[in-house]
């Protein structure tokens, strides 16, 4: 088998659809089935199967798929591992983050020392970093602990609170804290219930008999934000995040009884080789918290 012709298959795999698989690939589709059929006379058996207009993998075909798999994770480590030995100082670290604000910092500080290094930072929630690092996507997260996995790896960095935000003119703004139960019937914007940020506020709430029914519900933090600014809603957002914010337009109140707040470290994988530059940056990111 060349490593082509199971590329091919991996890509039609992921995308069920001979059509799409092959403007991926770059090919023609006559090319791409061609090469899909001579694999299934190489092994010697159906790789996919069509349900009516649906394509679909063989259970010879996900066996086939989850060896690739393995196999180009296999090749990708080796690939890392013999440009470590050339000393070569430029690569690239996939990051998966509950939150860019989290990483700001370290990224300028890694860059300062290494601008050959290329720092790509997703912003995903915590299951999606999660299956990220087993998938081989990512090198390494940055998340709410603890994550489930018996192939991940986890690094405590600091506790993150989280905390109310309010238009500055607001009849909070002037208060220092305020119970979380006294915000049951505040108009709130919040995340989605995949972001653990909206897991801890829920599991908080329900711990007082209640639960939030936002008015709004975003999937970035900036976005919340502004509509606390244009006084639409209030919302309840990390502290590191908060931060940064400008105290003329919105003020941050500590929640308290009970105070939302949980682990926030680096995840990675245990069984993977890991670049010197992502070792490094690990130590970056333990010396900034």
């Amino acid at each position: 088998m060349e490593l082509r012709h199971l590329q091919y298959f991996m890509t039609m795999c992921q995308e069920l659809h001979f059509t799409r698989a092959s403007e991926k690939l770059g090919i023609s589709q006559p090319t791409l089935s061609q090469q899909i059929r001579a694999l299934e006379l190489e092994t010697d058996t159906l790789l996919f199967d069509r349900v009516g207009k649906k394509v679909v993998v063989t259970e010879a075909g996900k066996i086939l798929y989850r060896h690739c798999v393995r196999m180009f994770d296999e090749l990708g480590q080796a690939q890392t591992a013999i440009r470590e030995l050339k000393g070569l100082r430029r690569g690239e670290i996939r990051i998966g983050s509950s939150g860019n604000h989290m990483l700001i910092n370290s990224i300028i500080s890694f860059h300062q020392s290494y601008p050959g290094i290329q720092i790509n930072v997703a912003e995903l929630s915590t299951e999606e970093t999660r299956q990220g690092l087993l998938d081989n996507r990512l090198d390494l997260g940055v998340v709410f602990l603890p994550v489930e996995g018996e192939q991940l790896e986890s690094i405590p960095l600091y506790t993150e609170k989280l905390s109310l935000a309010v238009p500055y003119h607001h009849p909070l703004a002037a208060s220092d804290e305020v119970e979380l139960a006294k915000l049951k019937h505040a108009p709130m914007a919040l995340l989605p219930r995949k972001f653990l940020v909206r897991q801890m506020v829920d599991i908080a709430t329900k711990s007082k008999g209640f639960r939030f029914d936002p008015v709004v519900e975003m999937t970035t933090l900036d976005s919340l934000l502004e509509l606390v600014n244009r006084n639409i809603a209030l919302t309840i957002l990390p502290d590191t995040f908060l931060s940064g914010v400008d105290p003329k337009r919105t003020r941050i109140i500590t929640i308290v009884d009970p105070t939302p707040q949980r682990v926030v470290g680096i995840v990675y994988r245990n069984d993977m080789f890991i670049s010197s530059a992502t070792k490094v940056f690990i130590d970056y990111l333990k010396q900034t918290f």
